[in-house]
């Protein structure tokens, strides 16, 4: 029986950044969760087996957004082993922009698009409010 490591489970966060037709930014896209820790969320995922990291993100924005992305950038990768409470994940999160009025579905309850301004990371589950405090101090 070949060895098999117990490692972290993969995932993906993305920092939509919504714009209208006239590329006028209009804020960034927070989820509430259907399932546990239910709350206010970036949207994201597993990484699939199989499946690059930037494919999954592209992928999860898709299915709880109804939205195509095209990923701007690396924001970073959040590794804290409590990120999570129900197992040890590792998330690479990325800076994505969007166009159009994100719609919820898959994991997403709701899906409502913040003004940066207007935004309160103390309100976000997981690790989202240090992630969404990265990005704002790359602005």
């Amino acid at each position: 029986m070949p060895f098999v490591p117990k490692t972290p489970y993969l995932t993906t966060d993305g920092i939509v950044e919504i714009y209208d037709n006239n590329e006028t930014f209009l804020g960034i896209v927070l989820i509430k969760r259907k399932n546990p820790p239910i709350g206010w969320a970036l949207p994201g995922g597993f990484v699939d087996v199989g499946e690059r990291v930037e494919e999954a993100c592209v992928r999860e924005m898709k299915e709880e957004l109804s939205l195509d992305v095209e990923i701007k950038s690396l924001l970073g990768v959040y590794s804290d082993p409590a990120r999570d409470e129900r197992f040890h994940t590792v998330s690479v999160a990325y800076v994505c922009k969007a166009h159009g009025i994100p719609k919820a579905a898959d994991d997403a309850k709701e899906a409502v698009v913040v003004k940066l301004e207007d935004l309160d990371t103390k309100r976000l589950v997981f690790d989202h409010g240090e992630i969404v405090k990265d990005y704002m101090k790359r602005l």
